[in-house]
C-alpha cells in the first residue's frame, strides 16, 4: 500500500502579470521555485512528483525556454526534469509554460530538495506570473 509522505509548495507570484523578472543572462538558469520533502518513514520505492508553472512574455524573435528541474539547490546539481519549449515570431501575448514530473527511487535522506530553474536563449524574456512548483513524496 502506498503511504503518503509530505507535499510542499513554492508560489512565487499568485496572479497573471503580478511580477517582471527579466532574465538578463542567455541560457543562464534562473531559479523560480523550491520544495524539500521530509522523508520520515519512508519505506521501498519512494517516488516524488512534481509540477508547476511559470509564464513568460517573450521578444518578437524565435526563442527557446528551458524548464530544468534538479534534485539538490544548484543548477548544477543531478536534474530530474529538463523540457524546452520554443515560441515563433508571431507571440505577443505571455505564455503559460506548464510541466509535470517524477524522480523515482531518490535517495532517502532526511530532506530531499527540488529547485526549478528556467532560462532562455535570447534576451528579452521576462517572467511575469504566475509562477508555482509542487510537489509530494510517496513509498510503499
Amino acid at each position: 500500500m502506498t503511504t503518503f509522505l509530505d507535499a510542499r509548495t513554492s508560489q512565487n507570484a499568485s496572479l497573471a502579470n503580478s511580477i517582471s523578472v527579466p532574465i538578463l543572462v542567455i541560457n543562464t538558469p534562473q531559479l523560480f521555485g523550491q520544495i524539500g520533502l521530509l522523508t520520515a518513514g519512508a519505506g521501498t520505492n519512494p517516488r516524488v512528483q512534481f509540477k508547476g508553472t511559470v509564464s513568460v512574455t517573450l521578444p518578437l524573435a524565435l526563442v527557446g525556454v528551458t524548464i530544468r528541474v534538479v534534485r539538490g539547490t544548484l543548477a548544477t546539481d543531478p536534474a530530474v526534469y529538463s523540457a524546452t519549449a520554443t515560441f515563433g515570431l508571431s507571440v505577443l501575448a505571455p505564455q503559460v509554460i506548464t510541466f509535470s514530473g517524477n524522480d523515482f527511487n531518490p535517495p532517502i535522506i532526511p530532506q530531499l530538495t527540488y529547485t526549478a530553474f528556467i532560462s532562455s536563449n535570447l534576451l528579452g524574456t521576462v517572467r511575469v506570473g504566475p509562477e508555482n512548483f509542487d510537489g509530494f513524496l510517496v513509498s510503499d
